[in-house]
Formats: structure tokens, sequence, C-alpha cells
């Protein structure tokens, strides 16, 4: 299903106001412009918008990637439409109101190129940004003064892990993501023990109650979407 829908769903059954991660790599331009002009006209109003991933891995490998723009690109086409104008430069008529969010790695490899991207972003319209997932506040730290110099709001992301396998995978697989060694040992140590799933939840709600002088707020997204370790990182958090 799509993020869209899943957005509007949770709107209207939950009543809860949704933001909708889309990303560039599914839809050309056109359907991009599509899909937020929609969005809007079923009263999604946030959105943080994402390159996305590289096709290859996954359960659909073979199947095809557009990356017509990148999150860049998509920042600046959203932010025309906020003001009233299509990627042709024609006008739309109402302009619409979202709220660009985008995101940034306090784990990438040249964070200067990160930063670059980040500054780029902001230029192109973006009002708040939400981090990849932080493992330990030394990583965040790496990013901290520069995000708070944007002046705009910082949402850091949590990632509970649910087993040593899961920390390790993460920790030596996934490029720009770091995982202390300690925090791989305290998984592996608990998964020993038959707690790694708490411990998973433990370590994140640390991590967010570390951060949380510095961020309005976090993103707790779980390995096999699991509401209740996100709620549970939450009442962690306090």
């Amino acid at each position: 299903m799509s993020g869209l829908s899943v957005a509007v769903l949770t709107a209207r059954d939950a009543g809860i106001e949704p933001v909708l991660q889309y990303s560039c790599r599914d839809r050309n331009l056109l359907g991009m412009q599509s899909d937020l002009l929609g969005a809007h006209a079923l009263g999604v109003r946030n959105l943080v918008v994402v390159t996305g991933d590289v096709r290859g891995v996954g359960d659909y490998p073979d199947a095809t990637a557009v990356f017509d723009v990148d999150s860049i690109g998509l920042a600046n086409v959203v932010s025309r439409l906020n003001h009233g104008l299509d990627i042709g430069g024609q006008e739309i008529g109402m302009p619409t109101a979202f709220l660009i969010g985008v995101m940034v790695n306090p784990g990438a490899e040249d964070l200067e190129a990160e930063l670059r991207r980040f500054e780029y972003k902001l230029d192109a319209g973006a009002e708040f940004v939400v981090t990849k997932p932080v493992f330990d506040v030394a990583t965040f730290e790496r990013l901290a003064k520069r995000l708070e110099a944007s002046g705009v709001p910082v949402v850091a992301g949590l990632w509970p892990f649910e087993s040593a396998l899961n920390a390790e995978f993460m920790a030596n697989e996934v490029p720009g993501v770091r995982v202390p060694d300690e925090v791989v040992a305290r998984m592996r140590t608990a998964e020993a023990a038959g707690g790694a799933r708490a411990e998973g939840v433990t370590i994140a709600a640390e991590v967010g109650r570390a951060l949380r002088a510095q961020v309005a707020g976090v993103l707790v997204a779980t390995p096999s979407g699991e509401a209740d370790d996100a709620l549970a990182v939450l009442d962690g958090i306090g």
C-alpha cells in the first residue's frame, strides 16, 4: 500500500495528523507532482521528501528505480507548488500549503558532503529535518551545531534493535550507519539472556532521553514495524 494511502487512512480512521514520507525512486517527475497535488487535495500537509534507496536488495530487487530528481530537487518542486507554480512554471490556482521536511544522516562517512546537501535542502525550502537513526549521542553531536544553526526544528530518528543479529547487520552492512561496539555487545549479552528486544527498546530510549533537550521530537521506526516497540521507546523517553 502506498504511503499516501496510509496517511489518508491514518487521518480518517485514527484522527492523527500524518507525516508522509515521499520518495523520488518510484515515480517520474510528472507522477510525483500528480501524487503531491492529490495528497494536498486529500488533506495531507506534512511531507518528508527523500531520494530513496537504490534497488537491488529487498523483496523486489529487479524493480526499476526512476530518480528523475533527488530529494533536493523534490523539495524545490514542493516549494514551487507552495508558491502556486507547477514544475513547468504554470500557475496551479490555489497554492499548496505543505510543510517540507528533509532527512540528514549524522553517521555519513563524508560529513562535509552531507552538510552541503543539507544546506541545499534548506535553500530549496526545507522547514524541518529528520535524522537517520542514531544509536549514540556522539553520532548526533557530529551535526548538532550545524543543525542548531540552521534554525529549523530537528527530529531525531531512533531504531530499537530486535536482536543481536539486527544490530550486527546495521553496524557492518548498512553504509552511513554508526553503531558503537558497546551497543552491539549489549545486544549480544541481552540476547544470551533472552531479553534482546527489551534491551533494544532500552537503548533507543536512552538515546532519546539524552537528545531530548536538543531536538523538537523523535521518530521511532522499528525493524519489523511493531507499534508496541515504538510505543515502549516513547514511554521510556518519558
